[in-house]
């Protein structure tokens, strides 16, 4: 099969690859039919990342149709269309069984495209399938389904839910790419009193105001002080970090009011100073995390009743054999507009009914 190959930092390539079989008898084989390029991808190929090694297939997120399935495999089967979840769990470690599937200590967690091969590809092999594939109702095409297996979750966990965004509250989303806009629509599922978008790129504040920003402000010319003068000097109640670099996050913390909460949703590849000399004094609390994707389920829920945004962060289309154009269409967002690409994706019009 075909599939795209980190070979070390700045180099990759769409190539062949083996075919993947059943190593585990919870495992599942997805055909993929949609995949779609995240931020954390081109963090990898920056060289970002090291516990990825060169020969892995990148990429964590897809939809697509089972193919085969373990031996122990009781909740797909072949045939089914599912999303693939961006994380894999185990189900029997203690952070399993808290729901903090991220922090899996049984061979899940993030692995896919990081520590074995991952979504970018024509074939997949899923661990632990039960828990980290979803069967996907028809009313939700696949284009946007794929938008499901990691940046809506992860902007509204580790963003949204982490930051305790309240009715009222003043929210901050520091960064408007793919992530810091899926934090915007999910923030306005708790009815803030107004998004504040920061970004600098006018094509993606743009973008913010189409998703309910309700006001924007350059990064370069002191969005700090658009928060003070929008909350009478207090500062945000939540800031939500979407962007990955120590500039951003020292940002963030010059923003957020006394009890207030800065999330930390960007991946980060440098240093950033913790300017405590500051904040020791004003009972911020500060969260990081990796997603857990437990909320993929009620996600899922609302993109079928049309309750979450997904088309309109989708700017690109190509077939999955031009994997490599869309990484420099994506890699190029400043230049090209592009907010989330997505390679594949055909519509599905069939119901499949199963019998009870």
């Amino acid at each position: 099969m075909k599939g795209f190959v980190f070979h070390g930092p700045g180099q990759s390539a769409w190539e062949d690859v083996p075919d993947p079989a059943i190593k585990e008898p919870t495992d599942a084989i997805v055909r993929v039919g949609a995949v779609t390029i995240c931020g954390t991808d081109l963090h990898i190929l920056k060289g970002d990342v090291p516990e990825v090694r060169p020969g892995t297939v990148l990429g964590h997120e897809a939809v697509g149709e089972i193919v085969e399935i373990g031996s122990d495999v009781r909740t797909v089967r072949p045939g089914d269309r599912v999303l693939v979840s961006c994380i894999s769990a185990c189900g029997r470690c203690r952070y399993c069984r808290e729901g903090s599937y991220g922090q899996c200590r049984g061979g899940g967690g993030w692995i896919l495209g990081h520590l074995i091969d991952g979504t970018q590809a024509e074939y997949v092999r899923v661990p632990y399938a039960d828990l980290s594939v979803h069967a996907l109702p028809s009313a939700v095409e696949s284009k946007d389904a794929v938008l499901l297996a990691d940046i809506f979750p992860t902007s509204y966990e580790v963003g949204v839910l982490n930051g305790h965004v309240r009715p009222g509250d003043t929210v901050a989303v520091v960064g408007a790419g793919p992530i810091g806009l899926a934090a915007i629509a999910t923030a306005r599922l708790f009815a803030p009193e107004r998004i504040v978008a920061v970004d600098l790129a006018a094509s993606r504040l743009e973008a913010a105001k189409r998703l309910g920003a309700d006001a924007v402000a350059d990064a370069a010319e002191a969005p700090e002080q658009l928060v003070d003068d929008l909350t009478d000097g207090l500062g945000a109640d939540v800031v939500i970090e979407a962007v990955g670099v120590p500039e951003s996050f020292e940002m963030c913390t010059r923003m957020v009011r006394p009890g207030g909460h800065v999330a930390n949703v960007g991946v980060h590849g440098k240093p950033a100073i913790l300017h405590l000399e500051d904040l020791w004094i004003k009972n911020v609390t500060i969260t990081t995390g990796l997603v857990d994707t437990h909320s993929t389920p009620t996600l899922l829920r609302m993109a079928a009743a049309g309750r979450l945004p997904t088309a309109q962060l989708v700017t690109h289309t190509f077939p999955l054999d031009r994997m490599e154009e869309a990484y420099d269409v994506f890699a190029r967002a400043a230049d090209t507009g592009a907010l989330k690409v997505v390679l594949g994706g055909q519509s599905h019009e069939e119901v499949a009914v199963r019998a009870a």
